[in-house]
């Protein structure tokens, strides 16, 4: 099981059947999820989280960002994604709508198990940061050797 701290639903129960889809939609849209120390905390940036036999794989929608605005750490079994989008708005303009998130954001991601921190990869291209986390040795599966 996957935990998120920050859940993209703004509540923690779900409907069932037709009405909670159209409740959960309607609600995965809102750009702002909880209310912290600083105000609200936003659900960006969006996370895919993937699993093969060896490494964990993230993928995380970063459009206009570059890695001087990120910042990776990984302690324990969490992930955690930090960083920072400007507001980049020229002076003696009018915004008539703002869906872009911006300011600073953090997401931890915890993981099922432990991962190889040195061994962890994160590449930033074309606004997706892709992050591999390779699994501790420990948590591998391993090859038994029957004797007779």
């Amino acid at each position: 099981m996957v935990l998120c701290r920050i859940n993209h639903r703004p509540f923690p129960v779900r409907f069932q059947g037709g009405f909670g889809d159209l409740f959960d939609r309607v609600f995965e849209s809102f750009p702002f999820q909880t209310l912290g120390e600083q105000g609200a905390t936003a659900t960006f940036p969006r996370m895919n989280f993937i699993e093969n036999e060896n490494t964990f794989l993230v993928e995380v929608d970063m459009p206009g960002l570059t890695m001087e605005d990120l910042e990776l750490f990984v302690q324990d079994n969490e992930l955690t994604v930090q960083g920072e989008r400007k507001q980049e708005t020229a002076e003696g303009v009018t915004v008539h709508r703002q869906e872009r998130v911006v300011g600073k954001f953090s997401r931890v991601l915890t993981l099922p198990t432990d991962v190889d921190a040195d061994k962890v990869e994160a590449k930033l291209r074309n606004g997706v940061l892709t992050i591999t986390l390779p699994k501790a040795e420990a948590v591998l599966p391993r090859k038994i050797e029957v004797k007779s």
